[in-house]
């Protein structure tokens, strides 16, 4: 097992912020409404829909003031061929034509990595998974699940099947934390299960920079910390006495919108994928990201 990592007094989960300029404006000013100082840790796929060079470089430079992990997309973005696609590893139940465009949305943004080679190097540099320890809660950061990059069990179904628990109950024993912290699914969840007589847990926080529930058009990050947050959660629960939260990011849903539509119009593939749930909204309920009941 690893060291225990680093210590924060509030944490700050922020995955699949896809390139969403305004969400990470509005992240920046609730972390500023925070009583204390607050560790932001971006997990992965932090970019997506910003193919254009200066809202790549405006969300890289960003970013990489913070803690960052690879993500599926950053790390395809290495590749050197031209044909490695986005690295989502869709279950089997995704259609083909979902794969394709987002293997298509990867090859725009690949080529604005291209054009700035020096924000692509510092890409290169960034770890798959970090440790934090706030209060006596040990806590791991991965991007996709405790296996995989772009593993997918920690996605709401794949929690909740029972076939899932050795395997889960594995993961902790392994990694050693209460807590592990994930996103890469687009779908938020949060879980609690009981590991040889202790409480674990595992978060999901679905997308900060795309809506997550039914009728909605508000972000989504996990905040972990000694005491509640500044403004209302969606959800959460309590691990040895530390908040573990949802919080909505109530970023300017037009003006995100505006930007998107800029990078891609009607009949791209982006637009064809992703246009309905930035305009309406998911059709995931919040009462099924969490579950009040231990399993």
């Amino acid at each position: 097992r690893a060291a225990p990592g680093r210590r924060a007094e509030t944490l700050y989960v922020i995955g699949g912020l896809y390139g969403n300029r305004p969400a990470l404006d509005a992240l920046l000013a609730l972390a500023a409404r925070e009583a204390g100082p607050v560790v932001l840790c971006f997990n992965g796929d932090f970019h997506w829909f910003d193919v254009d060079d200066a809202g790549f470089a405006a969300i890289n430079r960003a970013v990489l003031q913070h803690d960052a992990l690879l993500g599926n997309v950053e790390a395809e973005l290495l590749a050197p061929d031209d044909d490695a696609g986005c690295g989502c590893a869709y279950p089997a139940g995704v259609d083909d034509g979902t794969v394709a465009r987002s293997n298509r949305i990867h090859a725009r943004l690949k080529a604005a990595a291209r054009r700035q080679p020096e924000l692509l190097a510092r890409l290169g540099r960034l770890p798959m998974l970090r440790r934090y320890r706030i209060g006596e809660l040990a806590v791991g950061v991965v991007h996709g699940d405790a296996e995989s990059l772009a593993g997918w069990r920690f996605d709401v179904a794949a929690l909740d099947d029972p076939h899932n628990r050795p395997w889960i109950a594995q993961a902790f024993d392994a990694a050693g934390v209460d807590l592990f912290a994930s996103s890469h699914t687009c779908l938020p969840a949060l879980r609690s299960f009981d590991v040889d007589g202790g409480r674990r847990a595992v978060i999901n926080n679905g997308a900060a920079g795309m809506p997550n529930f039914r009728g909605e058009r508000t972000g989504l990050i996990t905040r972990i910390g000694t005491a509640p947050g500044p403004q209302a959660a969606r959800y959460g629960t309590v691990l040895k006495g530390i908040h573990v939260e949802a919080l909505p990011l109530a970023y300017n849903p037009d003006r995100w919108l505006a930007d998107f539509l800029a990078n891609w119009p009607e009949s791209t593939a982006a637009h064809t994928s992703y246009y309905r749930r930035i305009r309406e909204g998911t059709d995931f309920a919040v009462q099924s990201a969490s579950t009040p009941n231990r399993q």
